[in-house]
């Protein structure tokens, strides 16, 4: 190729490459998505941890929400109050003080309280078992399989299997509700940090039945009920529940309950 047809082609390429800028720079404006410099700001103050108890996918998905107006300030329930102040900071409000929450197993009927009606050789997950006969081997179809799909699920080592039954350690729970999601029999929930009692039951079978199935069941006597001087517990379904607003740690539950099913946390 001759030294013309090199200076040629050079100044072609040269020319669609700058054409091609200048078009990629005039729809770049026209198109572009305006970023609120707050939202980066708020992500970065987040945990980091993705864990999607919040609602949204991820920090990044939170941070978004909060900078719409769309989720509170205090929206990170692992991050909880001190970064729900700096997130306040960030987005020139006050933080209302929220809370601490932590997951509860609703369940008692460890390896000595229940027995099993077969044995299980199967995959040892949760989500799976529940679909095994009669929601699994254990006598109490209502209660924890054991399997430790929770513990597969938390990232933060709150939750584990003893004695055939999931246990939190409310020390190290952030109230992610990757355990309350997950569990196929729904007998986590999140109550207050501060809590004093709570029911460590989920069957809704009647008295005889809970009887004949675990030592450590709910058998709706209404003892708790009768006891309560706050009118903090109710039942429903034979099965107490108490109303945590409403309970002051009296004590007069557990003391009362012959079952045992009412510990203190």
């Amino acid at each position: 190729m001759s030294v013309q047809g090199i200076i040629i082609a050079t100044v072609i390429v040269g020319g669609v490459g700058l054409l091609i800028g200048i078009f990629l720079s005039i729809f770049g404006n026209i198109f572009r998505v305006e970023v609120d410099e707050r939202e980066a700001a708020i992500e970065e103050a987040l945990p980091g941890n993705n864990c999607g108890g919040c609602g949204f996918p991820g920090c990044s998905g939170l941070a978004a929400a909060i900078v719409k107006g769309e989720a509170p300030v205090n929206g990170c329930p692992v991050g909880g109050a001190p970064v729900a102040e700096k997130v306040a900071e960030i987005m020139g409000v006050t933080a209302d003080a929220s809370e601490k929450l932590v997951a509860f197993v609703k369940c008692h009927g460890d390896c000595e309280a229940t027995t099993n009606k077969y044995e299980y050789t199967g995959v040892e997950d949760c989500r799976m078992i529940a679909a095994a006969p009669s929601s699994g081997p254990k006598s109490c179809e209502f209660g924890c399989t054991g399997f430790g799909s929770c513990v597969k699920a938390c990232k933060f080592d709150a939750i584990h299997v003893v004695n055939g039954i999931a246990v939190v350690d409310k020390e190290k729970c952030t109230a992610c509700g990757q355990c309350v999601a997950i569990c196929p029999k729904h007998i986590i929930e999140l109550i207050p940090y501060k809590a004093k009692f709570a029911v460590a039951c989920s069957s809704k079978d009647k008295g005889p039945d809970v009887m004949k199935k675990c030592k450590a069941g709910c058998i709706g006597c209404s003892l708790c009920v009768k006891n309560c001087p706050k009118e903090a517990v109710e039942v429903n379904d034979f099965l107490a529940h108490i109303d945590q607003e409403k309970c002051v740690g009296c004590s007069l539950c557990s003391q009362k309950c012959p079952r045992k099913i009412i510990p203190r946390l």
